[in-house]
């Protein structure tokens, strides 16, 4: 008996069906997915941070803010005292007219780390009527929300923003939010910066702090 050859046009016999796999499998192949793309943006996020931490924008502008940070009994941390004395550099410089003080009262304080660091810029020479303090944000938000009202309040929205290289990349888009036209210049000296485990576990935990401070939390 003679095979006729299929037709051009004859139909291909279907493939059989694929078993689909277990869902428990997909389930972990999906988590897995997941996983690796969280710490792949993880990793992005950290390595964002430190790269913008090493820029200084510096330029006059209309104000000077400092961002606060731990103070005793109104004597600013060693941490503080490295904004403050970077800040006074760029003020003597003529970088601005004005120095923003941030920092509200903390928890077992007397006094707001903004009227501390008031107080030690002015022993630096800096003339009091030179400084505005905003006293109430006890967060980064909160004092970057309070300092765009002192400069709409003066008609102003320039300002060069002083902190820490790890906080720089935060304090830029919040500045952005806020209705600030903020430039970053990192404090050179700072105690966190000379230590590199320090540094490290800083770097870590603003890799954190960054989504949460723009999605509102803190």
């Amino acid at each position: 008996m003679s095979t006729v050859p299929d037709s051009p046009g004859a139909a291909a016999p279907h493939d059989p069906p694929r078993r689909k796999r277990p869902w428990p499998l997909r389930l972990a192949k999906g988590v897995v997915r997941l996983l690796i793309l969280g710490a792949a943006l993880w990793a992005l996020t950290v390595a964002a941070i430190h790269l913008y931490g090493r820029r200084d924008e510096a330029r006059r502008v209309d104000a000077i803010v400092v961002l606060g940070a731990a103070q005793y009994d109104g004597r600013p941390s060693p941490v503080l005292r490295a904004r403050l004395d970077h800040a006074v550099a760029l003020y003597r410089r003529g970088m601005a007219p004005v120095i923003i003080m941030t920092g509200g009262v903390g928890p077992g304080d007397t006094v707001s780390e903004a009227v501390a660091s008031q107080r030690y810029a002015v022993k630096r020479g800096v003339p009091p009527n030179a400084i505005l303090t905003e006293r109430t944000g006890l967060t980064t938000l909160q004092s970057m929300d309070g300092v765009a009202k002192l400069m709409r309040a003066r008609g102003v929205r320039r300002a060069v923003l002083v902190s820490d290289p790890f906080h720089m990349l935060r304090l830029k888009l919040l500045a952005i939010r806020v209705g600030i036209r903020g430039f970053t210049s990192p404090t050179p000296d700072s105690p966190i910066s000379r230590s590199r485990s320090a540094e490290r576990r800083f770097l870590i935990r603003e890799s954190f702090g960054l989504p949460a401070a723009l999605l509102g939390i803190r």
